[in-house]
């Protein structure tokens, strides 16, 4: 089954095989992704280890969208061993997200 996830924008896209799953996380994404991501292969009669491909959307888009895709794809392809994606199909043995420009970081206030 191959795996796509699109997490650069507010609304998340996840396609396993012909099947596309859409949710907006808000701010749950880091502690929801995984058991959503589960919780539709479970739907398909499906186990992580089933996955036999991963391709995500490396942006650009929210930063931390991002980061937390990456994080996950990353994980996932190093854990399952199976080959890793970008959405230009370039097959990479990690993602590295491109957020269209410089992280906009604050400097403190103190």
């Amino acid at each position: 089954m191959k795996l796509y996830l699109d997490t650069s924008t507010p609304e998340t896209i996840l396609r396993l095989d012909d099947q596309e799953y859409r949710h907006n996380f808000d701010r749950d994404l880091a502690e929801q992704l995984l058991k959503f991501i589960h919780d539709k292969l479970q739907e398909n009669n499906k186990d992580f280890q089933d996955i036999s491909e991963i391709t995500f959307m490396s942006g650009p888009g929210s930063f931390t969208g991002l980061r937390i895709g990456a994080s996950i794809v990353n994980t996932l392809a190093h854990e399952l061993n199976i080959p890793l994606k970008n959405h230009h199909g370039d097959t990479l043995p990690i993602i590295i997200p491109d957020y269209g420009h410089p992280a906009n970081i604050t400097p403190p206030r103190k």
